[in-house]
């Protein structure tokens, strides 16, 4: 079994150039609608109530906020270090254009241009799977992603949804997660997955270098 053990936040940026310098390829990269449960969610994985601050405001924070995760696997008492990457909530209605575009502009660039970034894990509320926004954004990701990073799609707020619903939603989207942060339901196959990626990603990165030093 594989738990978030250790979850630390380390500092905020408003955009990429300001993001820490890391020589690691090992950031995760969270992102979503405003009100979509996303700080519920990073609380939730790392078991740490505080960590990520749920507004009552959608929308509220504009800042790009880094964390320090500890994955351990207990079976083999493996340890993996990575950030977690708290990205502002995109497209609430209710911020001035001007700041909409700020952010809209610091968030594209950021995704495009981080070298850092292994995994986008994109959220969509599993009432809502067709909005437009989403929509976007998934074909963004698609566009710009490189073919060493992942794209992760999770649908949050699962217990809103009857068995049909949800059954319906699987049928839809097969590859995607479902997971419900207040019921904790799916969250151990989210760590699983990004814990299995990352140490995948890793042990080839080694492979690389010492091809590398032999050449």
């Amino acid at each position: 079994m594989v738990e978030i053990v250790d979850a630390k936040f380390i500092t905020s940026a408003p955009n990429v150039a300001a993001a820490p310098e890391s020589d690691e390829h090992n950031e995760v990269v969270f992102m979503a609608r405003s009100n979509v449960g996303k700080s519920s969610l990073l609380n939730a994985l790392t078991n740490h109530k505080g960590l990520a601050k749920v507004s009552s405001t959608p929308g509220k924070t504009k800042l790009i906020n880094y964390f320090d995760v500890t994955f351990m696997d207990r079976d083999t008492n493996d340890k993996l270090i990575a950030k977690f990457v708290d990205l502002p909530g995109f497209g609430y209605a209710k911020v001035s254009k001007a700041m909409k575009h700020d952010w809209e502009k610091n968030l594209t660039d950021y995704i495009a241009n981080r070298e850092q970034i292994k995994i986008f894990v994109h959220l969509i509320d599993c009432r809502h799977p067709h909005l437009d926004i989403d929509t976007a954004v998934s074909e963004f990701l698609i566009e710009h992603a490189r073919e060493d990073q992942y794209i992760v799609q999770i649908f949050t707020k699962i217990d809103k949804l009857n068995q049909k619903e949800q059954s319906a939603l699987r049928r839809e989207f097969p590859s995607a997660l479902m997971v419900s942060s207040a019921k904790k339901r799916g969250t151990h196959k989210v760590i699983k997955l990004l814990y299995d990626i990352l140490k995948e990603s890793q042990e080839n990165e080694a492979k690389e270098e010492v091809t590398t030093d032999e050449d």
